[in-house]
């Protein structure tokens, strides 16, 4: 396989997919105003296509250790470019939610596949070039996906929108043309562990979202379940070997906190800027971008560093440097929105870097027959991780803001430092405990 022209077209694959979230953010008053539907609903929107994104991705990756990806990539990005067309012409929420959720379920194909893609058919020496080329999408998409979302609902309306997505049925056949062929394996599909996967994730972030102990109590009794399911023994939808290594599970923690700080950041610095400084949508999205363009930038050298020096040594270094801009936010985020635009500056780097060193060590400690497996539960737990920031921020915002808005910040900033350091440690107890020689992969 050609990486070098492969992965540039499915980085820009994955950008669309994960914009199609960053847009609609921005869209939401609009769309509640044209519909006629309530905020609390026109939520929805936005939840089930981030949920729904989430579980196709494990799922198109735990199918990969059995399914060829060239199939699996002509479901998604057929159901995600078709649904994108049937939502052009959306009016009501009914067809608006049909649309949104047939979307999730063909996205995680790109997030999902992309990594095993890559783990699979990219030498280990050239491997953190390819991940981190991936991880500068996901920051270029999380950068431009509010402004392009804005300029598209202001002059042409939201339903432009879905148009942005149907480009993926202009990149699937030149991605089956170049992606290698693959053999079926037999498998029997695990359906009851994939639907209690659903409920786990479904209940779980319901309990967090909603802060409701009732919710919290269902998913988990879901993951009692789910566990006693995967003791059965039986070959599962999740791979009970990944489990077994205590070193992935490390890596698991360090994921779900580098998300945790991400979004987390990304939640609170479009609110300080338009809650502390009275800033408008377009001068958020023009404040946020030069960090993530500088991120995308970087690509290139990143991974070639990544290659070349190792995964765990930029892994350290991008944490520190995190934990560095949330202390300084934390101490001056209200002198200056100069200080936030400055400081994304040598976060979105910083994350993506992480990012890349993080998948990288992950493909490098799994076996080949757990490639699919353990990469999507990674993603899973990354995801988890960021809705949990969201609804953690949230609430302590709304607590905080009667003393001063600018101590909430500072609490909400504070939460995201002490995550931050329970990483570092846990990556430095992984570095002390990790295999001495990478598997092959």
């Amino acid at each position: 396989m050609n990486d070098k022209i492969v992965m540039p077209i499915w980085t820009f694959g994955l950008f669309i997919v994960l914009m199609n979230t960053t847009m609609f953010n921005v869209s939401i008053p609009s769309i509640i105003r044209d519909i006629g539907v309530s905020a609390a609903l026109g939520s929805w929107i936005i939840s089930s296509y981030s949920i729904g994104y989430a579980l196709s991705t494990v799922i198109y990756s735990r199918l990969s250790d059995v399914l060829p990806i060239r199939k699996l990539l002509t479901v998604g990005l057929a159901i995600l470019g078709l649904s994108s067309v049937f939502g052009i012409f959306a009016t009501s929420f009914q067809s608006l939610m049909v649309a949104r959720i047939a979307q999730s379920a063909g996205a995680g194909a790109m997030a999902g596949l992309g990594l095993v893609l890559a783990s699979r058919y990219i030498p280990a020496e050239r491997r953190g070039r390819a991940i981190s080329m991936i991880s500068s999408g996901s920051a270029l998409a999380f950068g431009l996906g509010p402004i392009i979302g804005g300029l598209i609902s202001e002059y042409i309306g939201w339903n432009g929108l879905f148009a942005v997505t149907c480009l993926v049925l202009v990149l699937l056949p030149l991605l089956l043309r170049l992606i290698p062929k693959e053999q079926p394996k037999p498998f029997r599909f695990d359906l009851l562990g994939a639907m209690l996967t659903v409920v786990n994730a479904v209940t779980i972030l319901t309990a967090v979202t909603k802060s409701s102990l009732v919710w919290l109590a269902i998913g988990l009794l879901s993951v009692a379940v789910h566990a006693w399911h995967l003791g059965r023994g039986k070959e599962s939808f999740i791979n009970p070997k990944i489990f077994a290594r205590p070193v992935y599970l490390k890596l698991l923690i360090v994921g779900f906190c580098i998300l945790l700080v991400n979004l987390g950041n990304l939640f609170l610095m479009p609110l300080a800027l338009a809650n502390l400084f009275g800033k408008s949508p377009l001068v958020i999205g023009f404040t946020i971008a030069p960090g993530a363009v500088l991120s995308a930038f970087f690509t290139r050298f990143v991974g070639r560093w990544i290659d070349r020096y190792g995964n765990l040594r930029f892994l350290i270094l991008a944490q520190c440097v995190i934990a560095c801009v949330l202390t300084a936010f934390r101490a001056e985020l209200g002198a200056s929105p100069y200080v936030i635009l400055i400081g994304y500056l040598f976060f979105s780097p910083a994350n993506s870097a992480a990012m890349a060193s993080l998948n990288n060590e992950t493909s490098r400690i799994l076996p080949a027959d757990l490639i699919g497996s353990g990469m999507g539960f990674m993603q899973l737990i990354q995801f988890f991780g960021g809705s949990v920031s969201v609804a953690a921020c949230g609430m302590l915002l709304a607590h905080e803001k009667m003393k001063s808005l600018t101590h909430a910040y500072e609490s909400a900033y504070g939460l995201l430092i002490a995550v931050c350091l329970c990483s570092l440690v846990v990556l430095l107890w992984y570095v002390v405990t990790r295999p001495k020689k990478a598997l092959p992969a």
